[in-house]
């Protein structure tokens, strides 16, 4: 602290943070622990657990996660959320929250547990930030979305007066967990909307992983990640493993966004406008991929990727079965939600874009009438061809 002789105090401090995101095999087998482990800072005789479950997740998992508790001799209370993105507001996290208070949970060694995919333990995640200021709680996500992209940063957040995640902390979990069995139940469109975040890092950053996309990506989606052979389950491996490294590697070193360029941004420039107006027939991925699939054609605009490269990245997205256009998408649309991204990027695009395939750089002077012509292109290319099943849940 410096203090001069104005009267006036200046405080410098750091925030040390560290978490852990690990993969772990079998969570809810009986002889493993790490469940019970996770997020702990002491050890106690008796167990305490909250669990925030996905209700649908608690209709697949509840039985055997109850049975895995009661084996343990865990004392414990589960609340089953219904999850879709238009519940994701501050009445879901005051539903949390009002659970955490009658659980009545120590403040600093009895971790909540969210399990689900990305909603829920984005509403979970800012229960906990609030609670007492910090209540610790560990992430188990449930689906391909959480495993690789919103259970391995800090980022929480609620949707409010029709914005996405408008309302939200930085705020990580002690430890996730990440199992990829809980993919076996996941329906198709869930794991592809995955997908189409793991793409994201292949497209900016992981050459390698977009080869492995193209070469297995029918097979991921058949087998649900699963590798029913040695060759498909090391493509499993290798394409999660990649996905959550990429992604952990742009975080690490701003966590807290205080570099507003970030490249794994990439996708998230009109998509959070186009998702939240096609609500509910667009998940979260299928928006990123229209997005990716635009901005795609914005590099050839510009000269930063061949049109053979267009055409690879276009039959990929298609092999993996992922929408590369919605009829929301209209150019008015479409500037008011560059309007908005650049007020939410502190007044600049800060628009990233792809480089051939594994690299990309920042424009700061995309004009409407490039815009426009993209998106003609965009109609073109895809010719109808990306119908939409209904969303069941987030």
């Amino acid at each position: 602290m410096n203090r001069d002789m104005s009267r006036n105090w200046i405080v410098s401090t750091a925030l040390p943070v560290h978490y852990q995101v690990r993969m772990v095999d079998g969570l809810l087998d009986l002889d493993n622990r790490a469940l019970l482990e996770a997020g702990a800072t002491r050890r106690s005789d008796t167990i305490r657990r909250l669990i925030v479950i996905d209700a649908a997740v608690d209709h697949l998992y509840g039985v055997q996660l109850r049975h895995y508790l009661q084996h343990h001799g865990v004392k414990y209370q589960i609340l089953a959320l219904p999850i879709s993105e238009t519940l994701k507001t501050m009445d879901a996290v005051f539903t949390v929250v009002e659970a955490i208070n009658a659980f009545g949970l120590s403040r600093r060694h009895e971790p909540i547990i969210a399990m689900g995919g990305g909603v829920l333990m984005d509403i979970v995640g800012l229960a906990a930030s609030l609670y007492r200021r910090s209540t610790p709680y560990v992430r188990v996500p449930t689906t391909l979305i959480g495993l690789v992209d919103a259970g391995v940063g800090a980022k929480t957040g609620v949707n409010h007066a029709a914005h996405k995640n408008r309302l939200g902390t930085y705020f990580p979990a002690k430890d996730t967990l990440l199992d990829r069995g809980f993919l076996r139940t996941l329906d198709t469109r869930h794991l592809v909307n995955g997908l189409a975040e793991i793409l994201k890092i292949a497209l900016i950053k992981d050459r390698t992983l977009f080869e492995l996309l193209d070469r297995h990506g029918t097979t991921l989606i058949d087998e649900r990640m699963q590798g029913h052979t040695p060759e498909s389950a090391q493509a499993a491996a290798q394409v999660i493993e990649r996905a959550i490294t990429g992604m952990i590697e742009e975080l690490e070193f701003n966590l807290w966004e205080h570099k507003l360029e970030r490249v794994v941004d990439y996708g998230h420039t009109f998509s959070p406008t186009v998702e939240m107006l096609a609500l509910p027939e667009l998940l979260h991925g299928e928006a990123v991929n229209i997005d990716m699939a635009l901005t795609t054609i914005l590099s050839v605009q510009r000269g930063l990727i061949s049109v053979e490269e267009r055409d690879r990245i276009f039959a990929l997205m298609r092999k993996l079965e992922l929408p590369v256009y919605h009829r929301i998408c209209e150019p008015a649309v479409l500037e008011e939600a560059l309007a908005d991204t650049v007020r939410h990027r502190d007044g600049l695009q800060r628009l990233p874009l792809a480089m051939g395939i594994g690299a990309a750089c920042f424009v700061n002077d995309v004009r409407p009438s490039e815009l426009r012509a993209a998106l003609a292109t965009l109609r073109e290319l895809d010719g109808g061809s990306s119908p939409l099943l209904e969303a069941a849940h987030a």
